[in-house]
């Protein structure tokens, strides 16, 4: 086969061999001359269209089957046998633009870079103009805008193109109504509180794409599909048909993780849709950790909460929620039971707030000597999360902060626990194979003094989530009993860096250093210690997340205790 494109750009030769279906098929072992007949054929429009988009409009494409030109060889009368295929294409000039013009426009619509005179003129760049311009209009609530004429002349002889293109707005339009189907065990009255249709506003796309993001985040729907009516209805209103298919009632899932240390931990969940009818969620976590730790005993927590969506607006959610748990440390033992009840909005697509008021029991035996830990508090965190995907980010930047002021009864001291959570991600090399992240952790508490504040408010260091190669919670502070006995601290940090190198498309490599400061009552100093660890990792890319394997050694410190090894889903964060 002969491929030859006149001029001599071997980038534009490069791209017409891969549009071409029939280089594609001549490069078989034993090409099929049907399918190289039909690959020809078709082969006019795609090189032809192929060069419209680079703004070539003189184009010349022969493809000649052992002599005779294909677009002449009848339908049926295709060929037995193929010898020879010779596809020649003569581009001819780049064509500019003469006029690139685009009417009316509402104000702070952003044409494509490059629709001006003068400009090559690639045809998808028209398309791009029309678009922008329809959307323009649409953002502004005129929802039927659409192109109304357009004239678009090729003068081949000063190789100019002239681009004219006139929109019709229409009128602007209010939201009407929203006519539903397809609910079952939903009441449809609860359906529009949660989809929170905005009836009487301007139209505007985004308004509808909230209207599916409230719907698809319920959890309730398997399917949610949501359209502008075809027809304006009296009053320039304009109705929408949602369509929504409902999930399964109940799901059931598993989880597990494995520290070399620290043990095995499994992790289920039991999930009930629609518990009452109203979109209400009831979900049971179970969780066993420290299985076969070498340091510890193993802790359990066992957990409810029941999510209620659309409760006060569309966009917030109401909840109640308990745990009873029963940890095994090496430092004390601790049996704590809570129950709380909070809100969460949501404020756009990345910003989410939640808050509750929780009442909360502890009770800490620390080697005989027992601690009871009462309080009353009202734990807050605001998360900012633009990450390009949650499990495996490439790029983006995460952030959650966290304040709990808290009020002690029965010896129990007040104060605040406030933490911090930052990570960013930045993608490059070619196709982005390589990822540098680094995530800064802190967190401190102000207020009463140790001996008063509950044990799970208190700062460790060490293992997955802060320091992998250092034991899981094996850096505290000695301050109790006369600096005896280790618990954790009132000031934490922690500093982790990654990068994420892809080996093949769904391996990948993984160098980190992560470092853990914990402190009595001062950042950086006073009583506080640091250690770190650094190690090595792979990662097996699958539809739900990564597979991680990391194995990590102390880089820093005196709480080390050899390499260990850390199997999990998902990025370490």
């Amino acid at each position: 086969m002969r491929f030859e494109v006149a001029g001599g750009d071997a980038a534009l030769s490069a791209l017409l061999k891969t549009v071409s279906l029939t280089q594609t098929e001549m490069a078989a072992k034993a090409p099929d001359p049907q399918d190289v007949f039909a690959a020809a054929r078709a082969d006019y429009a795609r090189l032809v269209a192929a060069l419209y988009d680079r703004g070539y409009y003189a184009v010349q494409v022969s493809i000649r089957m052992d002599g005779r030109e294909v677009a002449e060889i009848a339908p049926l009368d295709a060929p037995d046998r193929v010898q020879s295929v010779v596809i020649e294409v003569d581009p001819g000039p780049v064509f500019h633009f003469s006029r690139a013009e685009i009417a009316p426009l509402t104000s702070g619509t952003t044409l494509p870079k490059g629709f001006a005179a003068g400009a090559v003129a690639p045809s998808g760049l028209i398309a791009e103009a029309a678009q922008a311009g329809v959307s323009g209009w649409r953002d502004a609530g005129h929802a039927k805008a659409r192109v109304a004429d357009q004239s678009i002349v090729a003068d081949n002889r000063a190789a100019t193109l002239d681009a004219r293109i006139r929109l019709d707005p229409g009128p602007s339009l209010t939201f009407g109504q929203m006519r539903m189907a397809g609910y079952e065990r939903l009441r449809p009255k609860r359906l529009a509180e949660i989809a929170g249709f905005p009836t009487g506003k301007t139209f505007s796309p985004e308004e509808l794409d909230k209207v599916r993001a409230r719907l698809r985040r319920s959890g309730i729907f398997s399917s949610v599909t949501l359209t502008e009516s075809e027809t304006v209805s009296a009053g320039n209103t304009l109705d929408a048909d949602l369509v929504v298919v409902e999930d399964k009632k109940r799901r059931l899932g598993f989880g597990a993780e494995l520290d070399s240390l620290d043990g095995l931990t499994l992790s289920g969940y039991w999930l009930h849709r629609n518990l009452f009818h109203g979109g209400e969620r009831l979900r049971i976590d179970a969780e066993i950790s420290g299985i076969g730790a070498s340091s510890k005993g193993a802790d359990y927590a066992l957990g409810l909460r029941i999510d209620r969506p659309a409760t006060f607006d569309p966009d917030t959610n109401a909840f109640i929620e308990t745990t009873l748990s029963k940890q095994n440390g090496e430092d004390y033992d601790l049996s704590g039971f809570d129950i709380g009840f909070g809100l969460r909005h949501i404020f756009n697509d990345r910003l989410v707030g939640e808050t509750k008021i929780e009442l909360a029991w502890s009770d800490v035996d620390d080697d005989g000597d027992i601690s009871y830990f009462r309080r009353l508090a009202l734990p807050s965190t605001l998360t900012w999360d633009d990450r390009d995907n949650s499990a495996d980010a490439t790029r983006g930047y995460y952030a959650e902060v966290g304040l709990t002021p808290f009020l002690g009864f029965a010896g129990t001291g007040s104060g605040l626990r406030t933490t911090a959570d930052l990570r960013g991600y930045k993608g490059f090399g070619a196709e982005g194979r390589f990822v540098l992240a680094g995530r800064a952790q802190i967190g401190a508490v102000f207020g009463p003094d140790l001996a008063q504040t509950p044990r799970d408010y208190l700062f460790y260091s060490g293992g997955g989530g802060t320091v992998r190669g250092q034991p899981y919670q094996s850096l505290g502070v000695y301050a109790l009993r006369n600096g005896t006995q280790r618990t954790g601290g009132m000031r934490f940090a922690a500093l982790s860096g990654e990068l994420r190198a892809g080996l093949t498309d769904t391996i990948g490599l993984v160098g980190f250093y992560d470092a853990g400061f914990v402190g009595l009552d001062d950042f950086f100093g006073g009583d506080g210690d640091w250690h770190a660890g650094a190690g090595i990792g792979l990662r097996y890319k699958t539809a739900i997340g990564p597979i991680r394997l990391d194995v990590a050694a102390p880089a820093g410190g005196d709480t080390g205790d050899g390499a260990q090894i850390y199997l999990g889903l998902g990025q370490a964060f």
